[in-house]
């Protein structure tokens, strides 16, 4: 089985990464910035929650209000506090609300 490699104005959305369900990550929005790597997250279970940057994703990835990220809830406090652990790029993120993928939250 060939690799077909994709045309011109159509994107390989096959490794696009997807929330993990057995490892309790889902889809959030972020809507504000508050400095040392913290964010407001509007989570897909309609819980808002203030994230966290990981250290290892905070010197490679910016992360912005507006974007689309998947975030795993702590297990203390898991209502209140989450890590992001990934961000999507806006082209990704307009794929993901057309499949449809996106729960609760409406994104754009």
């Amino acid at each position: 089985m060939a690799y077909k490699r994709p045309q011109q104005g159509e994107m390989d959305f096959s490794r696009i990464r997807l929330p993990k369900e057995e490892e309790g990550e889902m889809f959030g929005i972020v809507t504000a910035t508050h400095g040392a790597g913290k964010m407001t997250v509007e989570c897909d279970d309609g819980k808002t929650r203030m994230g966290r940057i990981p250290g290892k994703m905070k010197k490679r990835v910016w992360v912005r209000v507006g974007d689309l990220v998947i975030i795993k809830p702590w297990i203390v406090q898991s209502d209140e506090k989450c890590d992001i652990v990934w961000r999507y790029l806006r082209t990704q993120s307009n794929w993901i609300q057309n499949k449809g993928k996106l729960k609760t939250l409406t994104y754009g």
